[in-house]
């Protein structure tokens, strides 16, 4: 058992109010390891307050669902920031308010972001990392409602057990979330599947993403195509994964206009690390999936420009 786990642990029984942060823009591992240690934790402690804090996530509600927190809560909380590597990903403001701020991800190195800060690059998700304390604690006792959610976590940030993260610890996980009586399929046909004006913005995306000779690609999603398709901001998510499965793309990126005028920034790589990409445009993120915000049309460019020359 490692130094932070013992601390995090400790920490668990030691105060009364507990609030979990995710990051913003969520995926499944976001909500997935959230709700999980929220649900792991009231089991544990039933006299305790615990909060999954964070605005609604309307398409991953079915995981589990957001709660307001009143500002007063903070004054003396246990704050957990899980899935997030720096302060700027944070979904929601208040989270330093706390008396003591721990913080639990996977994703490379940023910055620290309270007084414990476990962070294991070699985990598959900030969902399995929850499974790991229950392995650790007599409290942490798994129940189904708290597996299904972080089996969720764990197949979203493994795609299905196909990225290079999954482990054989992550398939050992995945087994003890099955052993509880999870419906793993039902699970996943909820993360596979996607509304028709998704279907056909992916078949938009496919047709339109543009493709060098050296396998690198690049797609603009204007806010003019989100309503085009009918699409609010975030819904277009599912196209990102999709365009790599063409066999002649090595590396792409995807901006999503954002209404302030701003580009969400998407970037993937089968086999070529892009995060460096991502963080010398204020982003991060994994060597192969990683994002970032880019201010204009011109750092757009800018960023094709770089990604082609990787």
């Amino acid at each position: 058992m490692s130094t932070e786990i013992k601390q995090i642990l400790a920490a668990f029984e030691k105060f009364e109010t507990i609030i979990i942060h995710r990051h913003i823009n969520p995926d499944p591992d976001a909500i997935g390891s959230q709700t999980g240690l929220a649900l792991l934790l009231r089991a544990a402690y039933p006299q305790k307050k615990i909060y999954a804090a964070g605005p609604a996530a309307p398409d991953l509600a079915w995981i589990g669902p957001q709660q307001d927190v009143p500002a007063a809560a903070y004054q003396q909380a246990l704050v957990v920031v899980i899935d997030t590597s720096n302060r700027e990903r944070v979904a929601g403001s208040l989270f330093e308010r706390g008396a003591m701020v721990i913080k639990i991800d996977h994703h490379l190195e940023e910055e620290p972001l309270g007084a414990i800060n476990w962070v294991d690059t070699n985990a598959s998700s900030a969902s399995e990392m929850v499974w790991l304390l229950t392995q650790h604690s007599q409290r942490l006792t798994l129940t189904q409602p708290a597996a299904a959610a972080l089996y969720a976590g764990i197949i979203g940030d493994t795609g299905r057990f196909l990225y290079d993260l999954t482990t054989a610890q992550t398939h050992r996980a995945a087994a003890d979330l099955l052993a509880t009586g999870i419906d793993a399929p039902a699970i996943g046909r909820q993360e596979d599947q996607f509304p028709e004006n998704v279907g056909r913005l992916i078949g938009w995306a496919l047709e339109n993403v543009h493709i060098t000779a050296k396998g690198a690609g690049s797609l603009i999603i204007t806010q003019a195509i989100l309503q085009q398709f009918g699409l609010q901001y975030g819904e277009e998510q599912r196209a990102v994964g999709n365009i790599g499965k063409l066999a002649s793309i090595d590396r792409w990126v995807v901006f999503t206009e954002r209404q302030d005028g701003k580009y969400r920034v998407e970037l993937r790589g089968k086999t070529k690390e892009i995060n460096t990409l991502a963080v010398r445009h204020g982003g991060g993120g994994h060597p192969l999936a990683s994002g970032a915000v880019a201010d204009d049309e011109a750092e757009v460019q800018e960023i094709v420009k770089e990604l082609e020359g990787i």
